[in-house]
């Protein structure tokens, strides 16, 4: 086994530590850990995401095997979103960062200058 170390400059684990801490990435994580999703239902429940954003991010996630994208034999055709096992294994620390950040919002403003 690798071990890496971020304080490295060429660490891989820095791009894993950027894809993963991509605001829209821990929306979107945290979204689909309610579970598996259609886009519409992704774009509908992600206030503020562009269609541009939520694809690239969708296809950034399924990329790097955290998503699984699923196409539909429905009429009209569709594509679900799920996440995978690895993509699941980020639950605990993604809805942590996401809520912490819920909980933290005014003491941060407050701390931010006039």
């Amino acid at each position: 086994m690798v071990a890496y170390d971020v304080f490295l400059a060429d660490c891989p684990a820095r791009t894993t530590l950027a894809l993963i801490s991509d605001t829209w990435s821990v929306v979107v994580i945290t979204a689909l850990g309610r579970g598996p999703a259609r886009y519409g239902e992704l774009r509908a429940k992600i206030g503020g995401i562009s269609n541009k954003m939520l694809t690239q991010t969708l296809r950034r996630l399924a990329g790097n095997g955290l998503v699984e994208r699923r196409e539909l034999r429905t009429a009209p055709p569709g594509t679900e979103y799920r996440l995978t096992e690895l993509g699941r294994s980020l639950l605990v620390p993604v809805c942590a960062l996401a809520r912490w950040a819920e909980e933290n919002t005014d003491e941060l403003l407050a701390a931010r200058p006039a």
